[in-house]
């Protein structure tokens, strides 16, 4: 626990959010981003060879200037001037034309602030979702470790939360897996399709290029191109108005929605079975579970990845709620709340992966407590094998079912009424109907019987789809969450 201080901190780098996330949405890593696409733009302008009279307006004389500067940003000077013009980009402008006096005129050339502004929210996103895919694959690869290792365990199914026909326990985690996996999709299309603004001017038309390049369409027309190449990216945004299109904020926040909603579904399983004693999510030697029960283990990392899954999932709303409400060209109702929206969605959804990747790697299971359930609701999801049987042996069909169906409402009463065992294949061994003996009967009771291709299906699933993802992406495997509390 850091130090208490008088102002407000966000929990979401103080408990939740990963170091490498809160670096991407830092205000350094940001003004080293602004930096770094004045350098692109002053390179790409000398390369088309930008002249008055004859003679270059940009040397490499200047660009090397800019480069030696492009990471030690002297924020007082940056800061001062703020205060002063009220204008962050126009401050950092004058700052770094401090440390380059020899470049100061042609920093931010043609350029409008969205050049930095919106550029610099392009690289973060898509560096943030790549931080992103390497844990989702981190968590898919513990799951699919968990599901292999009790792919062949029998455990009773719900529908409802009620009990409903065996599974195992590594079939449902393939259940879990395969959110992860939808979302991975997801995630690399969106990553597939990410490009830059580029350098479009005030309103999207390049009319200042134009200008510069003294009304050259074919010169103009290769300043985004280059600029996207310099920083990574294939391509640009061919048409915009004076920011990109805010529904890619739209389309990212939604993919961590998802991503949170898959996690949420994973969280919710994990607190039902903790609940039933079958699964519990790791429980450290010194944990405290609660202040007053001092037995309790509860599951607060499950809960928490639940809690932190509903704001993300709620605020996948504002981007929406911001692109749709855009005026033509351009409007400065986004700033705010995509500072909010944006950074705060993406350090909520590593917060989110962190624990689900503590949580899956450390899963308890209790085979025994998982048998017992299963043992006592099984006589029941035996009958219709039992019917079966007992049809072979000469009973007649629909009068076997009735008297099914009347003995398992006894046997529930026992149970439900008088807490006792569910004596439903004591009841069927005494009617002669069934010529059956109890141990006959019992024959029927393996739980394997009734998992159907729950072992099959488990092993097909991981042979055939998850180990040759995490071969394929098996650099980025490896990763070890830190949660803070």
């Amino acid at each position: 626990m850091s130090t208490p201080t008088h102002n407000y901190n966000s929990p979401l780098s103080e408990r939740y959010a990963s170091k490498e996330m809160q670096f991407i949405f830092s205000p350094d890593k940001k003004f080293r981003t602004w930096r770094r696409l004045w350098i692109a733009l002053a390179e790409t302008e000398m390369e088309l060879g930008l002249s008055q009279d004859g003679k270059p307006v940009i040397t490499q004389e200047m660009i090397d200037e800019l480069k030696a500067h492009e990471t030690d940003i002297n924020y007082d000077i940056a800061r001062a001037k703020e205060k002063e013009v009220r204008h962050d980009v126009m401050s950092h402008v004058y700052a770094y034309g401090q440390q380059c006096p020899k470049a100061a005129g042609i920093i931010h050339l043609g350029a409008t602030s969205c050049y930095v502004g919106d550029n610099t929210d392009l690289i973060l996103m898509t560096e943030a979702l790549s931080l992103l895919r390497g844990k989702l694959i981190n968590v898919i690869a513990k799951l699919a470790e968990f599901a292999e290792e009790w792919k062949a365990q029998p455990t009773l199914g719900f529908t409802h939360f009620q009990p409903a026909q065996p599974t195992t326990v590594g079939k449902r985690a393939c259940l879990w897996i395969q959110e992860f996996l939808l979302d991975l999709e997801d995630v690399d299309h969106v990553l597939s399709t990410m490009k830059l603004l580029g350098s479009k001017g005030t309103t999207g038309t390049q009319a200042s290029f134009l200008e510069l390049f003294d009304g050259n369409h074919e010169t103009v027309e290769k300043i985004d191109p280059l600029i996207a190449k310099k920083m990574g990216f294939s391509d640009c945004y061919p048409v915009s108005g004076q920011t990109y299109s805010r529904k890619v904020d739209t389309r990212i926040l939604h993919v961590l929605a998802q991503i949170a909603a898959s996690a949420h579904k994973l969280s919710n399983d994990i607190r039902l079975l903790q609940h039933l004693k079958e699964v519990e999510e790791p429980f450290e030697k010194q944990q405290i579970g609660s202040s007053a029960m001092a037995y309790k283990r509860n599951p607060m990392r499950s809960e928490r990845i639940a809690s932190l899954a509903r704001f993300v999932m709620a605020d996948a709303l504002n981007p929406a709620i911001t692109s749709a409400t855009q005026w033509f060209e351009r409007t400065l109702d986004d700033s705010a709340n995509k500072r909010l929206s944006v950074a705060e969605g993406f350090l909520a959804a590593d917060g989110i992966l962190d624990l689900c990747l503590n949580v899956s790697d450390g899963l308890k299971v209790y085979p025994k407590v998982i048998e017992k359930r299963l043992m006592s609701e099984l006589p029941f999801m035996a009958t219709e094998n039992i019917l079966m049987d007992a049809v072979k042996r000469g009973g007649n069909r629909q009068i076997l079912h009735e008297k099914i169906r009347e003995l398992s409402m006894i046997a529930g009463a026992n149970v439900k009424e008088k807490g006792e065992e569910n004596n439903l294949l004591d009841l069927i061994a005494a009617d002669s109907a069934f010529q059956m003996s109890k141990e006959e009967l019992a024959q029927a009771m393996e739980p394997a019987r009734y998992v159907g291709r729950s072992l099959e299906q488990t092993e097909g699933f991981l042979r055939d789809v998850v180990r040759p993802l995490l071969e394929k992406n098996k650099e980025v495997l490896g990763i070890e969450a830190q949660i803070c509390v």
